[in-house]
């Protein structure tokens, strides 16, 4: 039996638990560094008197950051190591998100917030990676959503910073308290093993098997002696045209597409929540407190989606959550009463985190080991390019008699038409191993 196939034969247990968590809270980290600017801007704005455009410039730029680290540090996964790279782009993120604390002025802000989106660009492709290439393809799908939904737990903590901090201790503890995750990276170089496919496709066999003897005799299993390796990519070398070549070209056309719209409308939703609520009337700590209630619809989300992405496959799941997702947006945007707001803004949070906890597992499934965290980076930096567009459509729009109706009738048509690029070129995923898949 081969390395790849031992490591996928392992029962789930402790290992596997501890590799999802472990992952998970640097995930949450990174999810509540990029929440907490959305709640920073509404009082920031106020203090430095910030324009619609200055504001939207301060969301942009992070994801301008986001798309370079993204591209970069998928590539230095596939080069280095997916938990090396992870590990570092934790340690920029937090240092550079504590020192937007000590910004003077808006230019050293962006230039910081840059650095910051570098750092987050960088976490996602990685951590996906990595779990996927150690869960069994049978649970892969629950446990990469699984994942996904530590995101929401990081948009929780953000949510209760900025309400419990901001009020009171001002919006530069906020970004403090969003540098100390740096302290987390120790935490994950000594918990987190190197991927096994990552290993053998750089010639460190010897190692890889070393490693998968211990984490036999930590599950439990017959530890095997003798060593047999298979291929579990083609080239070593990675290239930009591999993602568009045979097979690859309509997955990875899928991908971009999806990943845009879905970067899109989630940012452009969930980072100017709280400011679009007090241009609509709403004060500040009203604002925080709705979408504090929001964020929480997230966490049920994940849990739904993690169920149905094996129950139904990747593709039916991933497509129906963005649908309705769109539903609710429409129905958002013509809410005029709190009740109606909260209602459809926690059935809007629901479906959208759900679908992201899929596209999560869905993404790496479409590409080999040698490519896989360099297309995942890829797909996740084009995601990224719809994190720079949205801050300024919307800020364009927000000024508009109507802006709030408008801005979520806009994002209902974008949700509608990522949901149709995924039954038109989506193929089901379901069961398949990673190496099935990508060769």
């Amino acid at each position: 039996m081969d390395l790849v196939s031992r490591i996928q034969r392992l029962p789930i247990g402790k290992f596997h638990y501890t590799l999802l968590w472990v992952i998970g809270l640097g995930w949450m980290f990174d999810a509540m560094d990029t929440g907490l600017i959305s709640f920073i801007l509404a009082k920031m704005a106020e203090d430095w008197h910030m324009t619609p455009t200055e504001k939207g410039w301060v969301v942009s730029i992070g994801f301008v950051g986001m798309a370079i680290g993204a591209v970069c540090s998928g590539g230095l996964a596939d080069r280095i190591g997916r938990k090396t790279v992870f590990a570092a782009t934790l340690v920029i993120y937090s240092l550079a998100t504590a020192a937007c604390a000590f910004a003077p002025n808006l230019t050293w802000l962006l230039v910081f917030r840059f650095i910051v989106g570098l750092g987050l660009g960088g976490q996602l492709p990685v951590a996906v990676t990595l779990v996927s290439e150690y869960i069994p393809a049978q649970v892969g799908g629950r446990f990469i959503v699984l994942l996904g939904s530590f995101w929401g737990l990081g948009w929780l903590c953000a949510a209760l910073v900025a309400y419990f901090v901001i009020p009171k201790f001002d919006w530069h503890m906020a970004f403090l308290i969003g540098g100390i995750p740096a302290l987390y990276a120790i935490v994950i170089w000594f918990k987190v093993p190197e991927s096994i496919p990552y290993l053998i496709n750089r010639g460190r066999i010897v190692e890889a098997h070393a490693l998968v003897q211990q984490i036999e005799r930590q599950c439990g299993v017959e530890v095997i002696e003798h060593i047999i390796v298979k291929p579990v990519a083609e080239k070593k070398n990675v290239s930009f045209t591999q993602l568009w070549s045979g097979a690859f070209a309509r997955r990875t056309l899928m991908l971009w597409l999806i990943w845009f719209g879905i970067v899109y409308s989630y940012y452009g939703i969930f980072t100017w929540l709280p400011s679009l609520l007090v241009k609509q009337g709403y004060s500040i700590v009203q604002s925080f407190e709705y979408v504090l209630v929001m964020i929480l619809a997230q966490l049920p989300g994940y849990v739904a989606a993690a169920w149905l992405v094996e129950k139904l496959g990747r593709k039916a799941t991933l497509a129906g959550f963005i649908g309705m997702c769109a539903v609710s947006a429409y129905f958002f945007g013509q809410a005029d009463t709190v009740s109606m707001i909260m209602f459809w803004g926690c059935l809007m949070s629901f479906f959208n985190l759900g679908a992201w906890g899929v596209l999560y597992t869905y993404t790496p499934e479409q590409y080999p080991t040698n490519i896989r965290a360099f297309g995942s980076g890829w797909a996740s930096a084009i995601g990224r390019m719809g994190g720079i567009v949205a801050p300024m459509v919307v800020t364009h729009m927000m000024v508009q008699s109507n802006g709030f109706s408008a801005i979520f009738m806009m994002f209902t048509a974008v949700l509608l038409a990522v949901a149709a690029v995924i039954l038109i070129l989506g193929e089901e995923t379901k069961g398949k191993t990673l190496e099935e898949i990508g060769l």
